[in-house]
């Protein structure tokens, strides 16, 4: 049987060498390729010396094109330009995508959805199973108790995440407003500072932490007069979320046109 050729966009940045390191960790996978932004120094290098496999033959591109020529899925865990254009290249080229970026726009997500009628693209804000479960009890928990219980999303993350709240507060937050039948966006409170008046009832909170080399950490707290109640998820290594995108990557190798999410890949 032919390995699952997998190429990564971005694949010089902490997430991307960690992608390729499950790769190559994982059986019936191989490294097809991998890019960088034009001008990156590390373009050039053997892939594999990059992420501490020994040598491949592989060298990091300049040009995404020649990524998505050699793959049948490509792993994308870079920024919302970026991703837009890839989003495109993979609709053009027929190549199978896998993105974890967040931070996107409603005009982002609307190119990244229009993609995604001409090839089969997973997105999701994070990959790790625990977090996607998480998603699914949060959910539940918010239909179960009603506004008297405010719901809060806390996550803190390394010192260089560049958007906030981050995708699986996020993630967490739409589940929340799922289970309670609103929209979302009608009920979403950012960051507070100053005099910001009571707590609208109803609301669904977000703060976010920033700091040292925190992988992820999110906790949904649904709070009450006299009790609360906390679900919490703790990333401590970001291989977690590479063993989900490669599992993301298999999943989708024979999937039709369309935008799935882990859900879908974990069957929740």
């Amino acid at each position: 049987m032919t390995d699952l050729q997998i190429g990564v966009v971005g694949c010089a940045g902490r997430m991307g060498i960690n992608l390729l390191r499950q790769i190559d960790a994982t059986a019936g996978c191989a490294i097809s390729g991998g890019s960088e932004q034009p001008g990156h120094e590390l373009i050039g290098q053997d892939l594999g010396a990059l992420a501490g496999l020994g040598e491949l033959g592989l060298n990091v591109a300049a040009e995404p094109r020649a990524v998505f020529e050699r793959a049948d899925v490509v792993l994308d865990f870079t920024v919302p330009v970026a991703t837009v254009a890839h989003a495109g290249l993979a609709a053009e080229m027929g190549t199978k995508l896998v993105i974890g970026t967040t931070g996107t726009t409603a005009e982002d997500d609307a190119a990244i959805a229009k993609a995604a009628q001409s090839v089969a693209i997973m997105r999701e804000g994070n990959m790790s199973l625990g977090v996607n479960v998480l998603a699914v009890l949060t959910e539940r928990m918010a239909s179960y108790l009603d506004d008297d219980f405010d719901i809060e999303i806390v996550e803190m993350h390394h010192r260089y995440k560049v958007d906030a709240p981050s995708g699986t507060a996020l993630l967490l937050g739409r589940a929340a407003a799922a289970g309670r039948q609103v929209d979302h966006d009608s009920v979403l409170q950012g960051g507070r500072h100053g005099i910001t008046g009571e707590r609208r009832r109803g609301d669904i909170g977000y703060a976010s932490l920033r700091g040292g080399n925190v992988a992820g950490e999110h906790t949904v707290i649904f709070a009450a007069d006299d009790e609360r109640v906390e679900l919490t998820h703790k990333a401590t290594d970001r291989a977690i979320f590479a063993r989900g995108a490669l599992r993301a990557a298999r999943w989708l190798a024979d999937k039709e046109a369309g935008l799935y999410g882990m859900a879908d890949v974990l069957g929740l």
